[in-house]
């Protein structure tokens, strides 16, 4: 049982979750009895062979997919069990969210896009914070701007603002840098990293990227639906030993 002040100081609490899909024989178990506590204020990367359960767990976390067993809380509330109602107020309130494809309105300029969580809640932004923000993004020349209009590099800045705007309690971000060069990616993670540090935002990161992980404080590896290990203040070279360990050990169980 975790304390008082334990719980206070996780962000996301898991416990012997289970993911299955379909029945029989083409049943698929994407997640096998999954137990973790994401810290507050920390950058957690999770990663894992293809087909691992990292991204249906991202997903159970934040509550976009249900679980097939076990308990997911987001700081006090069970994420499991909320009607459609909730989920929605609970994601729209308390959770951000950063995709690989951006997922920005094409027919909104990037200032309205990073206000969009608010303007659908009906909250205003806290002027200071909304000014902080473009600030740190290096946006403040193309908040006129539409999508098109932008690179790549700042339409995902743009997705990174929009998820903070709303100083939500995690973040959770599915490959951000995936569709983005080595140098845009690289001002995506130290935004990231500079959330974390300047702002004590929570981030829960998928990526496939070594060297995008060794951004985040804590590595969680993922092979067939289990947690089988962990790193903490990671380097590139160390993230990679382990992923190879896991690809090699994912190839003798021919998968």
């Amino acid at each position: 049982m975790l304390t008082t002040t334990e719980r206070a100081q996780t962000a996301v609490r898991a416990r012997d979750v289970w993911k299955v899909y379909g029945s029989g024989e083409t049943q698929v178990v994407a997640l096998r009895g999954v137990s973790v506590d994401l810290q507050r204020g920390q950058f957690t990367a999770i990663m894992g062979p293809s087909g691992s359960g990292k991204s249906t767990l991202m997903h159970c976390l934040a509550g976009l997919d249900t679980v097939s067993r076990g308990t997911i809380h987001l700081g006090e509330t069970p994420v499991a069990g909320l009607n459609d109602r909730q989920l929605t107020q609970l994601r729209r309130d308390k959770i951000g969210f950063i995709f690989q494809q951006f997922n920005l309105l094409p027919t909104l300029t990037a200032g309205e896009n990073i206000l969009l969580p608010l303007t659908i809640a009906g909250r205003k932004p806290d002027p200071d914070w909304h000014a902080t923000l473009v600030a740190t993004v290096g946006l403040t020349d193309r908040l006129s701007h539409k999508p098109s209009q932008l690179s790549g590099g700042q339409q995902q800045r743009v997705a990174c603002a929009r998820a903070m705007i709303g100083q939500p309690e995690v973040i959770f971000a599915d490959e951000p840098t995936g569709n983005l060069d080595s140098r845009s990616g690289a001002e995506i993670l130290t935004l990231l990293r500079q959330a974390v540090d300047r702002h004590h935002q929570t981030i829960v990161m998928v990526t496939h990227d070594p060297l995008a992980a060794s951004h985040a404080d804590r590595v969680l590896f993922l092979a067939d639906g289990n947690l089988v290990d962990e790193l903490h203040q990671p380097s590139p070279d160390a993230i990679l030993a382990t992923m190879k360990t896991l690809d090699v050990a994912a190839s003798g169980s021919g998968r």
